[in-house]
């Protein structure tokens, strides 16, 4: 039985998956990740590393962040606890889409996850009080190719739903992008 529908976006490469959870009077068993049932969203990109958050307080804005070459990473986020408002903005220089954003909410109870392809910077905004999120990551975590935008850059025009109640300083001090922003090489 597949335990995913994956469902595409107008931003090539990027996938919303919704997860098919097997409920009973027990609970329910939800499937995270299955290479059979998600290699057309991941293609031959094996998972490196798995991380986890948690965001204690409602409106905490984590992000927007990426990895460069040779660390470009592919990922696969959910929500396990919570609910947060999921943004991935394309930088990829030859795409389409490039600088605009693709936003959802992401909730345990919406079972949904969201697939962001390399050349994407990736962020959230907790909607609730303690929020729990899961990574899969194509790439493990590479400080010297770590990167980072301003979530509130003016020419992203993100509409984040809550004032920003925390943020790190790392985050809050990421330069705003130039007006000759090129993209990046994925």
């Amino acid at each position: 039985m597949n335990r995913f529908k994956i469902n595409k976006t107008s931003f090539p490469d990027l996938f919303f998956v919704d997860v098919k959870p097997l409920k009973d009077n027990r609970g329910h068993f939800k499937r995270l990740y299955c290479n059979d049932e998600l290699i057309n969203v991941m293609g031959n990109k094996p998972i490196s590393q798995i991380n986890y958050t948690f965001t204690k307080t409602k409106g905490t804005v984590r992000g927007l962040h990426y990895q460069t070459k040779p660390f470009s990473e592919k990922k696969i986020i959910t929500c396990i606890k919570g609910e947060v408002y999921d943004v991935a903005v394309d930088l990829r220089k030859s795409s389409p889409t490039f600088l605009k954003h693709f936003s959802n909410i992401l909730s345990e109870k919406n079972n949904k996850m969201i697939v962001v392809p390399e050349g994407f910077a990736h962020g959230f905004q907790t909607l609730k009080d303690n929020c729990e999120m899961m990574y899969f990551h194509s790439k493990p975590f590479n400080s010297k190719s770590e990167r980072g935008i301003n979530s509130l850059d003016p020419m992203l025009n993100i509409k984040w739903p809550l004032n920003f109640k925390q943020i790190s300083d790392k985050d809050k001090n990421y330069s705003l992008l130039k007006i000759d922003f090129r993209g990046i090489q994925t």
